[in-house]
């Protein structure tokens, strides 16, 4: 096996590789590929691992040796799925290794929305507490999570890691149907219509892949059939919320506030509506939901793994 990492960086420089280099042997690494490079840097390697380079049907035109694209996330957006299969190139990806990680996260962004951590932490530093005339604060609404309802569409593995520990909060759960999900119960909770779903919840966490039937899944229409005191969730991709609608619905208070860890283009170097200086109760990470080091080397672990039985492998 004669294997390069076309982005390297993006696991970071805390992880060790060290699992994966036992089953390829020596791997070409590279910190990062433009689209420019991407051609001249497959030559002579039969399998490619990348983060978010994207790999198309010119590259695996140009590489006839190529014959592997393992990627190191759970998204497969960046690869032409389609051409690799007419290439007879087998795609591997990893999953399940972010439950923990992510949904820390996501609870992170439910409490500090629902306590208006952020709010109450600007207003001590500015000083209006060492101004007020009682011994607290009491400008913004605080949200008590037990006896709320959270709503997930998506209920994988993150998904289930994140009713898990709203459970543990003494919330309720229902479950949202996607585009071409039917109805049901799974794991003890309903799964119900969006449009029955929206106003029902207090919380709304998003956990499911884009496609294009998840595009803009929430948009203008879903987000005004939302409770005004709600919280909308997004630890899975930027594509799924209408951004501009949601900047609208924050401003004019016709939802509560929103925390978002991605963003429809990543970085948002052409600016991006949720970016705006004057939306209320907004928490935006910088899609860091997953990176704990943990996560990042079990990443490498599943990697490691998914490479192992591949022609070539040590």
């Amino acid at each position: 096996m004669k294997a390069v990492f076309l982005d390297a960086s993006t696991l970071g420089s805390d992880v060790s590789l060290e699992p994966i280099k036992a089953v390829t042997g020596p791997l070409t690494c590279h910190p990062r590929t433009t689209p420019e490079q991407v051609t001249e840097r497959l030559q002579g390697f039969d399998t490619v691992l990348v983060n978010k380079v994207v790999l198309g049907r010119e590259h695996f035109e140009a590489c006839p040796e190529l014959n592997t694209i393992a990627v190191v996330a759970t998204g497969l957006n960046n690869i032409d799925l389609e051409a690799a299969r007419d290439h007879d190139i087998e795609v591997l990806n990893v999953t399940r290794y972010g439950r923990s990680t992510v949904a820390q996260h996501t609870m992170a962004l439910i409490l500090a929305l629902a306590t208006r951590l952020l709010d109450y932490d600007r207003d001590v530093r500015q000083g209006r507490w060492a101004q007020s005339n009682m011994f607290c604060l009491m400008d913004h609404p605080i949200m008590e999570l037990e006896g709320k309802t959270l709503g997930i569409i998506g209920y994988g593995d993150l998904g289930q890691g994140v009713a898990e520990r709203a459970r543990a909060f003494g919330m309720d759960i229902l479950l949202g149907c996607r585009p071409g999900q039917e109805p049901g119960e799974v794991d003890g909770h309903r799964r119900i219509p969006l449009e029955e779903l929206l106003p029902r919840v207090d919380v709304l966490s998003l956990h499911c892949l884009l496609t294009d039937e998840t595009r803009n899944l929430v948009g203008a229409s879903e987000l005004s059939k939302m409770k005004s005191s709600s919280l909308l969730i997004n630890t899975s991709r930027g594509g799924l919320v209408d951004e501009q609608a949601l900047a609208d619905a924050l401003r004019a208070g016709t939802i509560g506030g929103a925390g978002f860890d991605v963003l429809t283009e990543e970085p948002p170097r052409n600016g991006n509506p949720l970016l705006a200086d004057d939306i209320p109760n907004l928490i935006i990470t910088p899609h860091s939901a997953w990176a704990s080091r943990e996560a990042r080397q079990r990443i490498v672990e599943i990697t490691a793994r998914n490479l192992t039985g591949i022609e070539g492998a040590k």
